[in-house]
């Protein structure tokens, strides 16, 4: 070889070399953790919004820590005690004190669900709620698991009588957030629950504890009704509360989000559920998270009815967003008073971090974006 041909190989070379130190420069510049990814030092400086909780008092304590770790909330009157009435005036009265911190979703009652007046009384007080400021419909499980028609039969949310009602809903584009059925766990003697928390919740609950009542319908009967509405109602806004009463299977889950594109759900009181999958496959529950980011919502389901006292309150909002946050933003290790073992944190990007913790809610939700 040439003198001036092995001057022009090491020139080569150098470029060859310069492009590649430049583009792994680039590479490492756009992949820094500092950047892509949040730690637990910056929760309390970035906007969240906590889109399923229920404040049923007149104390300001849970309010005002949603205010100190920079939470919006969304709270959610449920057709149950203490009524809709006293549940909705607590609600109000947090909207006028915090209107940039506190919106409120109403809900309708079945009390009077075999009269023939229901529809157009269930109309008409829809109509007083969102003229006091409600953004959002709840539909609870009493349909499906309590209520039944004048000939004794269960009735579930696919019956013909409230498509009126999801017309009107539809039509006037007011998201439903639906809680139709309860967790797998809930058809489960309490030896097979995986949660310690639904031990102790049906154990204060047997009357929706469905192992105890084999006479009332199935768990499948509850999520194929819940289907069969959403198939009817292809533009209905739905929110599934509690990862839609899936929590036991990200599959299953995918499944409905692939099947109905106007259906999203929020995570309240189900995120140890996916703390037990990401303990099983972790992969597979952030792999979950990175293809549907656009279709959760933060929640946790947490009950400010002041009972504790308000230092008590705060802190124990406080700790628990505050945890949430550590299992979604970092990978650290963790473990949980609900089950046994150890899991990992899902350690999401900013850009996931912030549609499951705002941005989703603002758009399932659009009189959010106003705030």
């Amino acid at each position: 070889m040439t003198f001036a041909k092995k001057i022009k190989s090491i020139a080569l070379l150098s470029v060859l070399l310069y492009a590649q130190t430049n583009a792994y420069t680039q590479f490492k510049q756009s992949y820094n953790p500092d950047i892509d990814f949040y730690t637990t030092t910056d929760f309390e400086s970035v906007k969240k919004i906590d889109a399923h909780v229920h404040i049923r008092t007149l104390d300001t304590s849970f309010v005002h820590q949603a205010k100190k770790d920079n939470f919006r909330v969304l709270s959610i009157v449920v057709d149950e005690d203490p009524g809709i009435q006293v549940q909705q005036k607590d609600a109000i009265y947090q909207k006028q004190l915090f209107p940039d911190e506190v919106s409120f979703a109403t809900t309708f009652s079945v009390k009077n669900f075999n009269d023939p007046k229901w529809k157009k009384e269930v109309i008409s007080d829809l109509k007083k709620s969102f003229s006091e400021g409600a953004i959002a419909v709840k539909i609870y499980k009493n349909i499906g698991m309590d209520l039944k028609d004048k000939a004794g039969n269960f009735v579930m949310i696919d019956n013909p009588k409230f498509d009126p009602v999801l017309d009107f809903l539809t039509k006037h584009h007011i998201p439903v957030i639906g809680h139709l059925g309860e967790p797998w766990n809930c058809w489960l003697p309490m030896n097979q629950m995986t949660m310690n928390h639904d031990k102790r919740y049906y154990s204060k609950h047997p009357e929706f504890y469905m192992y105890l009542h084999p006479e009332c319908p199935s768990y499948e009967d509850q999520i194929n009704a819940r289907d069969s509405m959403l198939e009817k109602h292809p533009d209905l806004r739905f929110i599934g509360a509690h990862l839609g009463s899936l929590e036991w299977n990200t599959d299953e889950l995918a499944k409905r989000l692939d099947r109905f594109p106007n259906m999203a759900v929020d995570m309240a009181a189900r995120i140890p559920n996916l703390q037990y999958l990401a303990m099983k496959d972790w992969q597979k529950v952030h792999d979950f998270f990175m293809k549907y980011q656009d279709r959760l919502l933060y929640g946790t389901d947490r009950i400010a009815d002041g009972t504790q006292k308000a230092a008590e309150a705060e802190e124990l909002a406080h700790s628990a967003w505050l945890r949430d946050w550590q299992f979604f933003c970092t990978n650290d290790k963790m473990n949980s008073s609900n089950f046994e073992g150890d899991f990992k944190g899902l350690k999401l990007p900013k850009e996931v971090i912030n549609k499951i913790y705002r941005l989703n809610a603002e758009k399932w939700f659009p009189p959010l974006r106003k705030k």
